[in-house]
């Protein structure tokens, strides 16, 4: 743990608070399109109509909300399933929560001919809670009960299961291709921002909501006997974390579609920070995804220049070797 004591961890909020600035920054400026410092000043102060102050307000800022939204979202949602799971690798991609929404907005674009946002959002949400009540049921089925390996494994078949089933879709509805090729990979490039203020709402009710859950998260890690002992309904906390996962995750998936690693790498890096006081730990995760989902944007620009990898490719190459790095030290409580 980096920062032991309140003051410097609150030191190290701004600090961070202030590099995700820097990070929006340099979004808003570095692309294919040649922009200045100065172009983005002018382009919010004095807006003149020319293809480079177009570009600025119209597409990258866009993206920077985006990227911030979702990475922040990802990473609390993996942090709140880290903690409920006590299993390092859980995530909303590694236990099948992405690819359930996935799913169920490709099923729902294939079969309707306009797909409202506001219906969106509620079908990615459908599709997080289902395949998340799935992993969870068959996590718990036996006489072992819910341990990490278990979840892990259904997690993944449920993933597996899903994605086939996306692709199946896929293949049988052309139309359904051509709308999501591009969105399955995971990708905020040429999205419009309507579609982040159709979901932003309940991006703001569900990281409130774990401002005020993250104090009953802390007593829930010391074990579920220790945290019935001081008065904890358990079931309840349970109940409330779960559905914010399901804002968290579903609504990032209706936005930016399936992005991984987000939700392993960064919880274990604000942990390295913070250490385990979820009080902290989840405003950290929120910014520390925001920059990590940022910086990937930015580095997809410029991999196939003039083309773009999209953002999704980028966060697996990162996340990746993370993932077999934490996978190889074995599933430990968290």
């Amino acid at each position: 743990m980096l920062f032991e004591s309140t003051r410097l961890k609150g030191i190290g909020f701004i600090i961070g608070t202030f590099i995700l600035l820097i990070c929006m920054w340099l979004s808003l400026v570095l692309g294919y399109t040649d922009v200045s410092y100065m172009d983005v000043y002018h382009a919010f102060t004095a807006f003149d109509g020319s293809n480079t102050h177009i570009v600025i307000r119209n597409e990258r800022l866009s993206r920077v909300l985006m990227a911030t939204c979702v990475g922040a979202s990802l990473a609390i949602a993996g942090a709140l399933m880290q903690a409920l799971t006590r299993n390092p690798l859980a995530s909303p991609g590694i236990f099948g929560v992405n690819a359930g929404a996935s799913f169920f907005v490709v099923l729902a674009v294939a079969f309707s001919r306009t797909l409202p946002l506001s219906q969106m959002a509620w079908i990615s949400f459908a599709g997080a809670a289902f395949a998340a009540i799935i992993v969870y049921a068959i996590g718990s089925y036996g006489r072992e009960g819910l341990t990490p390996v278990r979840l892990t494994l259904a997690g993944a078949a449920i993933a597996g299961l899903f994605s086939s089933f996306t692709q199946g879709i896929l293949v049988l509805n052309e139309k359904a291709l051509d709308e999501v090729l591009l969105w399955l990979a995971g990708s905020i490039q040429g999205r419009d921002i309507e579609y982040l203020k159709s979901i932003f709402p309940y991006f703001v009710l569900a990281w409130i909501g774990t401002l005020l859950i993250s104090r009953h998260i802390n007593i829930l890690t010391m074990g579920e006997d220790v945290a019935k002992g001081l008065g904890q309904k358990t079931g309840w906390i349970k109940v409330g974390a779960g559905i914010l996962i399901v804002l968290l995750a579903g609504g990032a998936v209706a936005v930016a579609g399936p992005i991984g690693f987000i939700g392993i790498v960064v919880p274990h890096f604000a942990r390295s920070i913070v250490g385990y006081d979820y009080r902290w730990l989840l405003p950290y995760s929120a910014i520390l995804g925001g920059i990590l989902l940022l910086l990937a944007d930015v580095s997809a620009r410029f991999i196939i220049m003039p083309q773009e990898v999209p953002v999704g490719v980028m966060t697996a190459i990162i996340g990746t070797p993370f993932f077999i790095y934490i996978a190889r030290k074995g599933l430990k409580s968290t």
